[in-house]
């Protein structure tokens, strides 16, 4: 079953399931607002860390690819919302994700025990949900495409839109709020409306930020989207 945790006043909350595209508050460059700030992460919600990639090298420059991601300075991220490999006591089975909103953490389940741990930007208050879902679509760079609602919301990002091949929106690339990959979440048959994507803003890595989707910086986005198979189960959980 999915669920939204909270419902926002004047049903902006029964509107988000039909976002075709979500991002946050920080829609584009230039009309940002800040994201909210979050409590401590309780110490039940912490998994044992196993082992840690070099930081330096995983979050350098990534190659290979059609526009740049750029290397960025790890140390402005909180460390627990660094890649590491956990323990991971659940009973998922390896190959599932499993995202916790309330320590802003993914997991991607390797083997019994044992996953690796993603910071994440989770949804702010009014967009947080949770539930089963998986992944139905896969997209390297991709176009994204406000839905109405978040235009009515924001009517200033009009000016930042250009015509892509789904309507009005940012094409794939440095710019676009969906970063260097997306993840498109369904359940129960159809598009949930929430994407599991990049951020060129690691500062929001950590945060509720966004209007429901899972964010991640975009070497990590592209470091889980190629282990990732279509029909990959996602439990967000409440």
């Amino acid at each position: 079953m999915f669920s939204r945790r909270f419902v926002c006043v004047g049903g902006v909350g029964a509107l988000v399931a039909g976002l075709p595209g979500c991002a946050g508050q920080d829609i584009l460059p230039g009309i940002a607002t800040s994201p909210e700030t979050t409590s401590t992460i309780p110490v039940a919600n912490l998994t044992r860390t196993i082992s840690r990639p070099d930081y330096k090298a995983v979050y350098n420059d990534y190659p290979g690819e059609r526009f740049p991601i750029a290397a960025f300075d790890h140390d402005q991220v909180d460390p627990v919302y660094l890649r590491q490999s956990v323990e991971f006591k659940r009973a998922e089975q390896p190959g599932s994700i499993v995202i916790d909103p309330s320590s802003r953490h993914l997991y991607y389940v390797e083997s019994p025990g044992v996953a690796t741990r993603y910071g994440v930007g989770v949804g702010r208050e009014g967009f947080l949900w949770s539930g089963s879902a998986h992944i139905q679509m896969k997209r390297d760079w991709p176009d994204w495409v406000p839905p109405r609602e978040m235009v009515e919301r924001q009517p200033e990002i009009r000016e930042k839109l250009e015509p892509t091949p789904r309507g009005l929106g940012v094409r794939g690339g440095p710019k676009s709020p969906l970063g260097a990959r997306a993840m498109y979440l369904w359940g129960d048959g159809h598009d949930l409306g929430y994407r599991i994507h990049g951020t060129t803003e690691p500062e929001t890595i950590g945060t509720n930020v966004s209007s429901g989707c899972i964010r991640m910086v975009n070497q990590d986005i592209a470091h889980l989207y190629a282990r990732v198979s279509i029909g990959t189960p996602v439990t967000v959980l409440g």
